[in-house]
Parts: C-alpha cells; structure tokens; sequence
C-alpha cells in the first residue's frame, strides 16, 4: 500500500513537472505579460469586489423574490468574506515588522472585507426577517454588532434591528449627545 502511494506520488509530480502551464495574462495596453492577476479581476476573483458582486446577485434576487437564491448569494458572499477578512490578517501578521507598506495594504483590505462581511449579515438577517424566521436572524445581528462595535452604522443597525425582534430592550443612543 505505502509503495502504491509513493509511486503515485511521483508519477503526479513527474506529470506536473513535464507539463508545465504558463499563464499569460493581457495588461490594459493590449500587451501580453507573464504575471496573471486573475485573483484581481471584479467579476471572477477572490477579492472584496467579487463579494460586492455576490451581493448585488442576492439584491438583485430578493428584487425578483427568488429568496432562496438570494440567501444562496449572501451565504456565499459571507464566506467568501471572512475568508479573504482571515487571508488579510494573516498576511498583516507574517509582514508586520518587516515591511511596513503590506500589513497596511492587508489591513485596508481587511477593513473593507469586514464592513462587506457586515453587510452581508444584515442582508441576510433581513432576509429571515421577510422568511418569519427572526430566532436565525438573531446571531447573525449579534455578529454584526461583535465584529463591527455598537458605534459604527452597520453595528447600530444591527442592534436596532434586534430591539425590533424582541431580543433586546434597551434602545441604544449611539454617538449622539448625553445632555
């Protein structure tokens, strides 16, 4: 059995190693250049503008009333950004120290998938509010309210929509004015 592996092993290697795939992208000016950013691209990538465009699909399904799809988009949308939220940090950390311009790149990155991350959470919990299924949409609002604080916008209406469940009582002001 452990032969069967190894020789596996190899001949996967060895066909890897024979075949070698180059990946040629086209830059703007028209030319061909060696370094493919496929990652990058708005419609296909795994960037924060792929979560954007899973997130208008779910608008643009909850629009039509195809809820079931819609929760299909947000549920990707909310993967895919705490993925790319967790690949930032990650990076940000292994740099930091080293070169100051990456963990600041990762941590802008970062931020941006984060406040997708929230949206996409509160899409959806309103999404189960429609659907009369508020006791799912309650942690996915308490995880608005973790990641993104009470202060910010997304975590203000997050908390809000929770005292409009029931799930809370104590209205929360906000930055507003204590006098």
């Amino acid at each position: 059995m452990r032969s069967r592996l190894t020789i596996t092993a190899l001949a996967l290697l060895a066909g890897l190693a024979a075949a070698p795939v180059q990946v040629v992208a086209q830059s703007s000016d028209g030319t061909n250049s060696s370094v493919s950013k496929v990652l990058a691209s708005s419609g296909a990538g795994f960037n924060v503008a792929a979560v954007r465009t899973l997130l208008n699909r779910g608008d643009a399904s909850v629009a039509s009333g195809n809820l079931d799809q819609a929760k299909t988009d947000y549920d990707s949308a909310r993967t895919a950004a705490k993925q790319l939220l967790a690949f930032y940090r990650d990076l940000s950390g292994a740099f930091r120290g080293l070169d100051a311009r990456i963990p600041r790149e990762m941590d802008a990155k970062g931020r941006e998938a984060l406040t997708l991350l929230a949206q996409a959470n509160l899409r959806l919990a309103a999404l189960f509010r429609r659907q009369n299924q508020p006791e799912v949409a309650v942690p996915v609002l308490v995880e608005v309210v973790r990641l993104m604080t009470p202060a910010s916008s997304e975590g203000q209406k997050a908390y809000q929509s929770l005292v409009e469940l029931g799930f809370v009582e104590t209205p929360f002001a906000g930055a507003k004015s204590a006098n």
